[in-house]
């Protein structure tokens, strides 16, 4: 990416010379062919008069940039990303016109053409820095503006921006899609209010809208439109969406004390999209999939209410105020996801999202904060390479559980009335941590810097276990709470936790019976409270999972625990105990195999559909990548049998029926599991009140393909059956599953040699190259890995670098021999460019941790 970095010292000397930009004014004209569009911007701007500062651009071509007037040659003013502006007024407008390209990326202006009905659509993604690939911008979140925008477009799209869409005016017609002249149309939209560049959004198409309405605090009437595209309409359930939409902005607007702050709620889910949705304000991006073709397992839909809700806390917390550089990111997302959780919780029918948390959010969050790749939640980010690597398990599910502890240290009330204040004080403006610090000082009354110290500015995770001892009589004689810390991170960390206690009642159920909330601080913390209590079954550190702390059970409690995972009825005390059990897997202190068995006993009394899917993945793990060399393959056809057993045994039509089918066909490993899964396809075998839907299909044939048992004919001819967008990438999946060395190393070749595949294909590919049945197959392409290592980078964006580097690595090897490899390339490329660096670590952590566990299953 050579040229379209920033770095932050130049942003804080930019916005030195920048005192304010006024607004900007865009015309974007997409009817110009399907390469690249004409962008014409004016920004108006003060400054320091005399001095120099650079717009940022990322173009094909520069047709013209007049400075004050001053006609100014792009060869010589444009170079690396930037046109210089030399000889400031005090008062400035620049006028830049370019030809901008259309990308296949998921950066910049989005170009997909629907296979069903060959339709074009448009949508833009900016964050981080991506504004400059459809306009000239100062692009840095603390240098907000308003931006009035005009496009012209086919008049039967509908054209989507941040404001309200106008009524187009007749602009005369061009050939757009196809071969045929159509009408075209230009829409002129007001402009934002002041807002930071990254956020300013553009979709356009033909897409299927529902429109709806709501009346915010303030008397407003917002208008709601929900959209996606024709081909997918018919799935697309807007009434569901718009209902949860309603909820999030009445809980929202009570709690922050604070009306909705724009003028129109658009949602759109959109074709190839490289995350989960985007804050764009009033104009909402998702990924499509969220419309669901088929079944999906529950924790999928949950998952969607989660997103929605998180955006639409962006709203205030990211839209409203805006960190002033990206060190303060975390704010942003951490906020987001903790309020998103909250609202899901207590708005929806998702009563269950703290369970829900804990199972992902925060196994996330932990397993980022193990690797040596693990920062402060508060990071330095000394240039845009920095915040691309920092999209990632601290920022947002860390920082998220961490607020969460401070919202429980704190008080929901006093909590809230801060917000309330910092909406209210900073609006439409930029901060930083402290401006935000300060008013929840104020109202809880506590000195926060402390605190701010342990949890914001320090690396790594805590480790907490109960030491505990009884009398004769089954009484707690002390109890105390031990905390370590990991070596290079060796900070000791205050924590407001719940202790439960855990026994089973004459129904067969496990209640707690007994809890206390707690202030745990330094390496050893006493509970006189609990002394002279009777000792339960299953005393569990954490309850609630108020704390972000690893955590540890006592022998007697864990063997409790494994007996009766089931039984325990509270489902965040169920996450918890699932939680810890993988963790210590992970962390060497349990074999993968006992883990196996725990999830293999206990699974199907799991009611949280999240949870279910979260130890589903891995067991994957624990029965391949970490387990015995030596018995990986036996391990592996035991689980593949009994997640057979327990789908046929589970109940008709349910989430768990479906989950355990999908794990099936995922983790089938020999001839055997061919029958069934055959049988299931061809309706020769049939479970109670399951449909086997397009989807299901696909993924079914995943798991042929990858035992040899079905290939390019079959792949076909479900292609055929299902020739769309989601067709298509499940198309590549198959392929790129197959399982000889052969069908491999074409898989690679295909998103790797060849420039131009779409982000979608790239990721479909990656997910079936990470398919294998036996490890080895893969093994030889190590070399072929670590040689296109500086290619892709030098070569790909940084969202596709990702893409493929993550995404290709052959972590399903796991041996001495790939460590070693991957060390070597660190050896000899100590140049190479510190994000590159960061993900090659980050894969060698994930291979060095499983080499550990193997070794831990081969001792046990």
């Amino acid at each position: 990416m050579p040229g379209q970095n920033l770095t932050r010292a130049e942003a804080i000397e930019r916005a030195g010379v920048v005192t304010a930009v006024e607004s900007y004014a865009i015309a974007l004209d997409l009817t110009t062919g399907p390469s690249t569009f004409a962008s014409t911007t004016m920004i108006h701007f003060t400054a320091a008069a005399g001095a120099s500062t650079f717009l940022d651009l990322v173009a094909p071509t520069v047709r013209s940039v007049t400075l004050n007037g001053r006609a100014l040659d792009p060869a010589a003013v444009f170079a690396d990303s930037r046109i210089a502006l030399d000889g400031l007024g005090a008062e400035n407008e620049v006028v830049v016109v370019a030809d901008c390209a259309y990308t296949n990326t998921g950066e910049g202006l989005h170009r997909f053409v629907d296979p069903v009905d060959g339709e074009v659509y448009l949508y833009t993604q900016f964050e981080v820095p991506d504004a400059r690939r459809v306009f000239a911008t100062f692009e840095q979140p603390d240098l907000k503006s308003t931006f009035q925008v005009t496009v012209t477009a086919p008049a039967r799209w509908q054209v989507v921006s941040n404001q309200p869409s106008p009524e187009p005016v007749a602009a005369g017609s061009a050939v757009v899609v196809g071969n045929e002249e159509e009408p075209v149309a230009t829409w002129t939209f007001g402009a934002t209010p002041r807002i930071s560049t990254y956020l300013v959004a553009l979709v356009a198409g033909p897409y299927a809208v529902v429109r709806d309405a709501l009346t915010s605090t303030d008397g407003r009437e917002i208008p709601l439109g929900v959209f996606c595209r024709r081909s997918l309409s018919q799935y697309l359930d807007a009434d569901y969406i718009v209902d949860i939409t309603r909820k999030g902005f009445a809980f929202y607007e009570e709690a922050f004390e604070y009306p909705y702050p724009f003028d129109k709620y658009d949602q759109l889910f959109v074709p190839e999209y490289n995350m989960g949705a985007m804050e764009n304000p009033g104009c909402v991006t998702f990924t499509e999939a969220y419309v669901f073709r088929g079944s999906v397992p529950d924790g999928r839909k949950e998952r969607r209410v989660v997103t929605i809700l998180h955006e639409l806390a962006h709203m205030w917390f990211g839209d409203l105020v805006t960190m002033k550089w990206w060190n303060d990111l975390w704010l942003n997302e951490s906020f987001a996801e903790f309020a998103s959780t909250l609202a899901t919780a207590e708005a929806t029918e998702w009563t269950e999202g703290w369970t829900t948390f804990a199972a992902s959010e925060k196994t996330w969050a932990y397993r980022q904060d193990a690797l040596p790749s693990t920062h402060p939640i508060v990071a330095e980010i000394r240039d845009l390479e920095d915040v691309y690597t920092n999209f990632d398990g601290i920022t947002y599910a860390k920082g998220a559980s961490v607020l969460k502890q401070l919202y429980a240290w704190v008080g929901r009330e006093q909590f809230m009335k801060g917000l309330a204040a910092y909406f209210q004080k900073h609006a439409f403006s930029n901060t930083e941590l402290r401006d935000l610090l300060v008013e929840l000082e104020a109202t809880s009354g506590r000195d926060l810097e402390a605190w701010s110290a342990a949890w914001l500015e320090t690396a790594g995770t805590n480790t907490l276990r109960p030491e505990i001892t009884v009398a004769a009589d089954g009484t707690i004689e002390s109890f105390e709470i031990v905390q370590t810390a990991p070596a290079d991170h060796p900070t000791l960390r205050p924590h407001r936790m719940g202790i439960g206690y855990y026994s089973l009642t004459g129904s067969g159920a496990v209640e707690r019976t007994h809890q206390v909330i707690i202030d745990v601080d330094g390496e050893r913390t006493a509970v006189p409270e609990l002394v002279g209590t009777k000792r339960p079954g299953l005393i569990l550190l954490n309850d609630a999972d108020l704390a972000f702390a690893k955590v540890r059970l006592d022998a007697d409690s864990l063997a409790f625990a494994v007996a009766h995972l089931g039984a325990i009825s509270d489902s965040l005390a169920r996450g918890v105990v699932w939680g810890s059990a993988w963790d210590a897997v992970r962390d060497g202190e349990a074999p993968a195999s006992s883990f196996v068995d725990l999830v293999l006993n206990n699974v199907s009394a799991e009611t949280e559909s999240t949870t279910v899917t979260m130890v589903l993945g891995q067991l994957g793990t624990a029965a391949t990548t970490y387990a015995d060399p030596a018995l990986r393959a036996a391990q592996a056809t035991r689980v593949a049998d009994a997640l057979w057993g327990l789908a046929s045994a589970a109940p008709a039509g349910s989430d768990l029926q479906l989950q355990l089918v999908r794990a099936f066909a995922a983790q089938a490993t020999g001839a055997e599991h061919v029958a069934p899964i055959a049988g299931l396809l061809s309706g020769e075998t049939a479970l109670e009140g399951r449909e086997i839907d397009t989807d299901l299909r696909w993924d079914l044939l995943q798991g042929l393909v990858a035992l040899g048992a079905a290939g390019d004919a079959e792949i076909d001819a479900a292609l055929a059956a299902d020739d769309t967008a989601n067709g298509r990438q499940a198309a590549a999946r198959m392929r790129a599953s197959k399982p000889t060395t052969a069908d491999k190393e074409r898989a690679f070749a295909s998103i790797v040699d060849e420039a131009d595949v779409p982000n979608a294909i790239i990721r479909a590919t990656a997910t079936g190259f990470r398919r294998v049945t036996t490890p080895s197959v893969i093994e030889p392409l190590v070399g072929r890995y670590l040689d296109a290592l500086l290619p892709i980078w030098e070569s790909r964006s940084y969202q596709m670098s990702e893409e493929l580097i993550e995404g290709l690595y052959p972590l399903p090897v796991a041996t001495v021999a790939l460590r070693d490899a991957v060390r070597g390339w660190l050896d000899a490329n100590p140049d190479a460019a510190p994000s590159l660096r960061r993900m090659v670590v980050e894969n060698l952590a994930d291979t060095e941790r499983a080499l550990r566990a193997q070794v831990v299953d081969a001792a046990s």
